[in-house]
């Protein structure tokens, strides 16, 4: 055993390991005690997928080769027996998948339940970049008694304008405890020992669920603190913006905390902190009230991509409510929202982290399960048809990561086949050279004959904004579209060059069924044909031939 991985002794008739640390502090860690599996890919395509993930994770966003290709992750941090567990995960990267290893966070004062060592040490020997799936970590501000039960003028929870401490984050409460909370998530014995095994990653990224209870700007007049502060009848911009600058630094706090509890000067280096949906939201513009659920204020849309190094919003067919991929109200539509936030983020914040969440909307047993609403329209929701829903999201975003989600207790054998489609669709990037050509250079096509659908409250300073990319095609409904109105063919080209040498890449998704020969109509140019699929289908256009050609 090599110096740094410590003093381990085997515990007889166990499978437990008891691990002495540099530091001293002794862990249990149950580790597997037997070989994953590795017989699907030579080591010299293991080598070569492995070189690919660390290039990709380590380009910046604006490298002068373009665009960093994307990578597959999850949610589901395998615990359970037939889960999405690093064993799967190093399985499918010998497979040649391109992967983003994740593992589940520790939680503070956790010392045992380790269970990764055999492809934590595979990953390591790769070189290959690692991701911590958690809980949102300022959530025990508000669930751990030593935050909670600290008096009024401590508590970093709301305190009412009758003094009451309310079960809810405050952005005006001491900053010093977010600090010290964001210390003892990686101070720990098993985050030690981590930064042990595998002292080098190139990349480190901490993943937030980022759903802890907040106050709302909305409720803002509650609080204590801030009524003390700016007092009542402020506008809403000022409120907006006052609670964003305070997540801001609160935040910034608690990753700092955090970096200060690493021990391991690399990983302090490597280290970036990303949220889920720390981003800005799909319904900009939706309805009338849709600043009650923004932090927008005039000069920023959002505060969170100041808040963290990255952060991933859902591209979601969401259970919850009416949308699905064949209406107006559908993920395509509602993700075009996204691409100006892109770009005003990369502004505030050029080393910013993009990677998309995707979820079919499906809940095992529930009713609310959207497999189960398909089936009652009588459609089968297929991982072909997933997978075309999530490549229009892809071409649409291009972001570093495609994260699925999953509930914890879903397995790979019931829904695996649907990660396996997003896997693919990743890889193609990789194998195709037209596909990685337009991913690297190719430019987004604006279609100014129409106006995105979502256009209550715009603010000024964003009406002139691109916000829609779909083309028209042959198959295209008459306007004015309704929410629920269906759209049988959605099309996205990019395009590279300058006339007369211009090329195309056109993604096309018929959510519904195949449909051969529809009609598109490329802004400034003009009008071709193409086939359209559920499983999403590629064209390639040159201008100098005007020929169409599918890329396979």
């Amino acid at each position: 055993m090599d110096p740094f991985f410590g003093r381990f002794r085997l515990i007889s008739d166990k499978k437990k390991f008891e691990f002495v640390s540099k530091g001293g502090g002794v862990v249990f860690l149950l580790i597997a005690l037997f070989p994953v599996a590795f017989c699907h890919a030579t080591e010299q395509v293991l080598q070569q997928v492995a070189r690919e993930i660390r290039e990709e994770v380590l380009r910046g966003n604006n490298d002068a080769i373009g665009k960093p290709l994307p990578l597959a992750s999850h949610w589901n941090e395998g615990m359970s027996k037939d889960g999405y567990t690093p064993h799967y995960q190093v399985a499918m990267i010998r497979k040649g998948h391109h992967l983003l290893p994740w593992f589940n966070m520790p939680r503070p004062g956790q010392n045992t339940g380790i269970s990764y060592y055999a492809p934590l040490n595979k990953v390591a020997e790769l070189k290959l970049p690692i991701t911590f799936i958690s809980t949102e970590w300022e959530h025990l501000l508000t669930s751990d008694p030593a935050y909670f039960n600290l008096p009024p003028d401590k508590n970093p929870n709301v305190v009412d304008l009758n003094n009451k401490i309310l079960p809810k984050i405050s952005p005006f409460g001491p900053v010093k405890y977010w600090r010290e909370l964001g210390r003892k998530w990686t101070a720990g014995p098993i985050m030690e020992i981590l930064q042990e095994l595998y002292p080098d990653p190139p990349l480190i990224i901490f993943l937030s669920n980022n759903e802890a209870v907040k106050l709302r700007w909305t409720e803002i007049e509650r609080d204590k603190r801030y009524i003390a502060k700016y007092g009542i009848g402020r506008d809403d911009n000022f409120k907006r913006k006052i609670m964003g600058d305070a997540w801001i630094e609160r935040y910034r706090a608690l990753q700092e905390g955090m970096r200060e509890g690493l021990t391991n000067p690399h990983w302090k280096d490597k280290a970036i902190f990303i949220g889920y949906n720390a981003f800005g939201s799909s319904f900009f513009a939706r309805s009338t009230n849709w600043m009650d659920y923004s932090l927008y204020t005039p000069g920023r849309f959002s505060p969170w991509p100041l808040a963290w190094d990255g952060g991933g919003p859902p591209y979601y067919l969401h259970n919850w409510d009416r949308n699905t991929d064949y209406w107006v109200m559908s993920p395509q539509i509602r993700a075009m929202n996204w691409v100006f936030m892109q770009k005003e983020i990369y502004k505030l914040n050029p080393k910013y982290w993009f990677e998309i969440s995707v979820w079919d909307g499906h809940v095992a047993g529930d009713p609310s399960d959207k497999r189960l609403y398909y089936a009652s329209l009588g459609q089968i929701y297929t991982p072909d048809r997933y997978s075309g829903m999530v490549q229009f999201g892809m071409w649409l975003l291009r972001p570093r990561v495609v994260r699925e989600f999953r509930g914890s207790t879903e397995t790979v054998t019931k829904t695996g086949s649907y990660f396996v489609s997003i896997m693919n669709a990743v890889d193609n990037v990789y194998s195709n050279p037209i596909l990685r050509k337009f991913w690297r250079k190719g430019k987004l096509v604006v279609n100014k004959s129409h106006m995105h659908p979502f256009q209550a409250v715009v603010p000024r300073e964003y009406q002139g904004r691109d916000r829609w990319f779909l083309i028209d095609t042959n198959l295209d409904p008459p306007r004015p579209w309704k929410y629920e109105t269906e759209l049988p063919v959605f099309a996205l080209p990019l395009v590279m060059g300058r006339s007369p040498n211009r090329e195309w890449l056109i993604y096309s998704f018929a959510p519904k069924k195949y449909i051969k020969k529809v009609k598109i109509s490329i802004p400034n140019y003009g009008a071709v044909w193409i086939d359209a699929s559920p499983s999403g289908a590629y064209h390639h256009l040159v201008e100098k031939t005007g020929k169409v050609i599918a890329v396979k």
